[in-house]
């Protein structure tokens, strides 16, 4: 098939790489405009237009799509279908319309739930047991688009949206692939109505850990918050990001410290199994503490 594929960050990577190794014809790469990076903040270009470089594949990145230039630039590819993966841009009706079999979304969740821009993030904070990847046909709304295939997985207790976001792309990647190919004879279910929920996007300040919460409460949100933008805590003025947690047994005033990386919360305890000092690379917590003194209690 003739597609125009759409995405930006690593998440998307390995749907476009599936989609040229299953022999599709890519008529173009559209992602979001190279963005300021690094120590000397020049811009970089996105991880799918480097992947799309390094292909051979055009890359096109508009601003905006609501204009009708862009608009007739994307029609005039004459694709026969676009696939979307954590694009980042919405896309107007006449976008929707263009290609011949409409716009199909790899979604990373099982649709009603979790809607919107951070699923895999919001899921593990939630301690959903189960998630997955949804096919839907685009339409103008927020992921309300009927779904064309499903597959669910389970969540581990401990795992982190770092984990759960590679394993749900290649899930992605592989599910498009069987989606084009069987196309013609699936059929488009639409989303029930019940049990709708809504993935807001993180905000950094749910990033502070709050040691006077649950103790599944707060290793969820550390590794729902895995590795970006990362959990964190004050040891002594400094910041130190929390990359991984278990709950652990224990009971104290809430912040104080058990021994080694285990920390007290309201109720049990929490151990910290990996962590990032400033300036510093993310390492096992054993390792973090060669270094680092939490002192008595963690506020």
């Amino acid at each position: 098939m003739r597609i125009i594929f759409m995405g930006t960050p690593e998440f998307s990577v390995p749907v476009l790489d599936a989609l040229v190794a299953a022999g599709h014809d890519i008529a173009a790469v559209y992602t979001q405009p190279p963005r300021p990076a690094g120590r000397g903040k020049k811009d970089r270009p996105q991880a799918v237009h480097a992947r799309a470089d390094a292909l051979g594949l055009p890359v096109r990145h508009p601003v905006s799509l609501r204009n009708v230039e862009a608009q007739t630039e994307f029609a005039a590819l004459d694709a026969d279908i676009a696939v979307v993966v954590a694009y980042g841009l919405i896309l107007p009706q006449p976008v929707l319309d263009a290609p011949r079999l409409g716009c199909l979304n790899i979604h990373a969740s099982l649709l009603p739930r979790w809607r919107g821009a951070a699923p895999i993030h919001r899921a593990i904070m939630a301690g959903d047991s189960q998630t997955g990847v949804c096919i839907m046909q685009m339409e103008a709304g927020l992921d309300t688009g009927p779904v064309l295939l499903r597959e669910a997985i389970d969540i581990a207790p401990d795992e982190t949206t770092g984990d759960l976001h590679d394993r749900l792309s290649t899930l992605g990647a592989r599910l498009v692939v069987a989606a084009l190919n069987s196309l013609p004879d699936l059929v488009p279910q639409a989303q029930p109505e019940e049990g709708v929920t809504y993935a807001s996007k993180i905000d950094k300040s749910e990033a502070r850990v709050n040691w006077h919460q649950p103790a599944m409460t707060v290793a969820r949100q550390i590794n729902g918050l895995s590795p970006f933008p990362g959990a964190w805590c004050d040891v002594a003025g400094e910041r130190v990001k929390l990359l991984g947690a278990v709950v652990a047994n224990g009971n104290a005033a809430p912040g104080t410290v058990l021994s080694g990386f285990t920390i007290a919360c309201a109720d049990g305890a929490v151990t910290v199994t990996k962590a990032q000092r400033e300036g510093k690379r993310a390492l096992p917590a054993a390792e973090v503490l060669r270094g680092l003194d939490l002192g008595g209690r963690l506020v």
